[in-house]
């Protein structure tokens, strides 16, 4: 039987998630993420702004998608119902890592003699990235909690997020990203391309190369994505940016009403909250989109006749 989750309850599809409630959890599992995307970037083929390292949202938790490994293909899955991180080859061999309260030290010496069991040796950059203060993963015995019901619950706002980009993509025939999590900042994202170069981005990003944004900030871009939020920005936040960000960005007329420009950040911001909340939280989520991708594309003067499949004004 197919269940339509438009006939489901918002609070199901879109499950409260306070940062304070799972802050612990989620700093944990931000550092596996990192291990396993940076085991995908050490053995993948270069691709533009970075695409060769990402995670992809799946009906069960997040993949690194094929992962060329000599004459073999291997897979590594995050699978937050049975809670367990899957390592599968296409010779057939298959390893798997408890998803359990475990050190970052633990869960990476586990990754590792996981791989080395079926025969793939890969070594990667211990150090994390885009994270204050930094602990190695070797070393890092003080993040060890995991709640695997947070876990899940993150993961379903994940799907429905995954859902919704995937829809707003759709439009869009000009070059634009997968949908895709990037594990440095612990965001699902969705980038558009207006098909011309960006000046050198000044870089300055924490915990990122200089070199490591520019390849990413390569040209201009309309950017929009879900967030957890961190103990600075204290909530999860769907958002929206531009690069470059085109003069009066800050004051175009965006809706819902309840969207804002954050100075800060310098990103428009839909609390997750208001979305959750919402009668209708898809429309209200695809209203902020479309009209922060508007104040770029307009503002920009990006060729919409020629990027998207229905010009709008």
């Amino acid at each position: 039987m197919v269940i339509s989750t438009s006939n489901l309850p918002s609070e199901l599809l879109f499950p409260s998630l306070p940062l304070a409630e799972w802050q612990d959890t989620y700093a944990t599992l931000h550092l596996w993420t990192q291990i396993v995307g940076k085991i995908r970037l050490a053995l993948s083929p270069t691709v533009n702004h970075w695409w060769h390292s990402t995670l992809y949202i799946t009906p069960r938790g997040l993949t690194t998608g094929i992962i060329p490994y000599k004459t073999r293909a291997v897979e590594i899955r995050f699978d937050f119902i049975d809670r367990q991180l899957h390592i599968e080859s296409s010779d057939g061999a298959t390893q798997t890592v408890a998803l359990m309260p475990r050190s970052v030290a633990d869960f990476y010496q586990a990754v590792i003699a996981a791989l080395k069991a079926i025969s793939i040796e890969v070594r990667i950059w211990t150090m994390p990235q885009e994270i204050t203060n930094p602990i190695p993963f070797d070393r890092d015995d003080e993040h060890a909690t995991y709640g695997p019901e947070s876990a899940q619950r993150f993961w379903q706002i994940l799907v429905q997020t995954d859902r919704i980009l995937r829809t707003f993509r759709s439009n869009f025939i000009g070059k634009s990203s997968p949908v895709h999590f990037f594990w440095g900042s612990f965001d699902l994202a969705l980038t558009r391309f207006s098909g011309r170069a960006a000046p050198q981005h000044p870089g300055g990003v924490p915990g990122m190369a200089d070199w490591v944004t520019r390849e990413a900030y390569s040209h201009q871009v309309s950017s929009c994505g879900f967030w957890a939020g961190d103990r600075a920005v204290t909530e999860a936040v769907f958002y929206a940016y531009a690069y470059p960000e085109p003069e009066a960005f800050q004051t175009y007329p965006i809706y819902p009403k309840e969207a804002f420009y954050n100075s800060k950040m310098r990103e428009f911001i839909l609390p997750y909250e208001v979305v959750r909340q919402a009668a209708d939280p898809e429309a209200m989520l695809l209203t902020f989109l479309q009209s922060t991708y508007e104040a770029t594309a307009n503002l920009a003067h990006w060729d919409r006749g020629l990027l998207e499949r229905s010009p709008r004004s």
